[in-house]
């Protein structure tokens, strides 16, 4: 009997073979989620049989950054330049053989960035300690590319993180797949569909292994979307670019660079001298959407200089995990004073979602 890899190499060596086109759009799909079923058994099996060792970073701050590049870019030099950290500097590849944190603290919010080492071609496969790069890197709010201005390519980095389920700069496909008990496999589409057919959704969710599922389609997915509905197991990370090194930069280089990259922001900086750092650390506390909370204790007057400091789309509820589990566990009720209240003062639950410079008061039971 085949081993998956022999038979995902099979299934490639098909969908190589087949001229894509809207006839053969469909079963290219279902090889496409043949192999993505193989692929999550595959790594099932192998995590199980001889678990890596990974790179264990304690979460701390309001928001983690990935430092992502590939070696001796001048990772470690930006880290040490944003924040507390002390990373080992070498104009040699691999210096950093371990994750550094450090902590940058911009407009009251404490930002973890990671200093990580260098990703190369077929990280994804193992290669470098990749999987323990990247798996650091998956569980990060914001992916900061850093590449140097005389090499600025990011298609091996971009490809790497792709074919480990990191989706830059998109949000997760609005598609619902609930197993049932009969009836087969039903696809109901609440739009018109033109990058693919319900047809072709139904054969891939069945090739996948569902028998019997409802799935509910909210967005104009493609196949790849629908690939990553059906793995499960895909991150949605917001990106950015440091351009380093611009203070050795030839005349028209940088502009040449920032148009080459003109799908991403962009931030061009010079780790050594300091040039554009306060841009990046901007860029920073803005991608990553933060907004600030005062707090104001029962019957005292609001904190008005140094706010709580949550990501938007927050609720109340999130706020009270921030300050102390107690206060989840023992809560009344909360009022709001800002943006997102009806009127000053009003009363409301924890599902109630924060606005930038509200002031909230908690009631908890005594």
């Amino acid at each position: 009997m085949a081993t998956i890899e022999e038979q995902i190499k099979e299934l490639e060596e098909q969908i190589s073979n087949t001229k894509y086109n809207k006839a053969t759009e469909g079963h290219i799909g279902k090889l496409k989620a043949k192999i993505a079923k193989l692929s999550a058994e595959e790594e099932k099996r192998r995590s199980s049989k001889a678990p890596t060792k990974g790179f264990y970073v304690k979460k701390a701050g309001n928001a983690t950054v990935a430092l992502v590049g590939f070696p001796s870019v001048g990772k470690s030099t930006l880290l040490n330049r944003l924040t507390d950290a002390k990373s080992e500097i070498g104009a040699y590849h691999f210096t950093t053989l371990d994750v550094v944190p450090g902590i940058l603290e911009y407009n009251h919010a404490k930002i973890q960035i990671l200093d990580m080492p260098g990703l190369i071609k077929d990280a994804s496969r193992g290669k470098g300690r990749g999987r323990e790069v990247i798996a650091a890197a998956r569980a990060s709010d914001i992916i900061l590319f850093v590449v140097d201005v005389f090499n600025s390519s990011i298609d091996v980095l971009f490809n790497e993180l792709y074919a480990s389920g990191v989706r830059l700069d998109q949000k997760a496909p609005d598609v619902v797949i609930t197993p049932t008990g009969q009836g087969g496999v039903l696809v109901k589409p609440t739009l018109k569909l033109t990058k693919t057919t319900e047809e072709v959704i139904k054969d891939m969710t069945i090739a996948y292994g569902y028998i019997n599922a409802t799935v509910v389609v909210r967005e104009d997915i493609s196949v790849e979307q629908m690939l990553d509905v059906l793995a499960g197991n895909r991150v949605y990370i917001k990106s950015l670019i440091a351009i380093n090194k611009i203070d050795l930069a030839l005349p028209g280089q940088l502009e040449a660079v920032k148009k080459k990259h003109s799908e991403f922001r962009t931030v061009p900086l010079s780790a050594a001298t300091g040039a554009g750092i306060e841009d990046l650390k901007q860029a920073l506390y803005d991608t990553i959407d933060m907004i600030r909370v005062y707090l104001k204790p029962q019957g005292q007057e609001a904190d008005m200089d140094v706010p709580l400091i949550v990501k938007r789309g927050n609720n109340v509820g999130d706020v009270c995990e921030l300050i102390h589990r107690d206060f989840r566990n023992q809560f009344r009720y909360a009022m709001v004073w800002g943006k997102s209240a009806k009127f000053p003062g009003q009363t409301v639950g924890m599902d109630h979602v924060m606005e930038d410079e509200d002031i909230l008061s908690i009631i908890v039971r005594r």
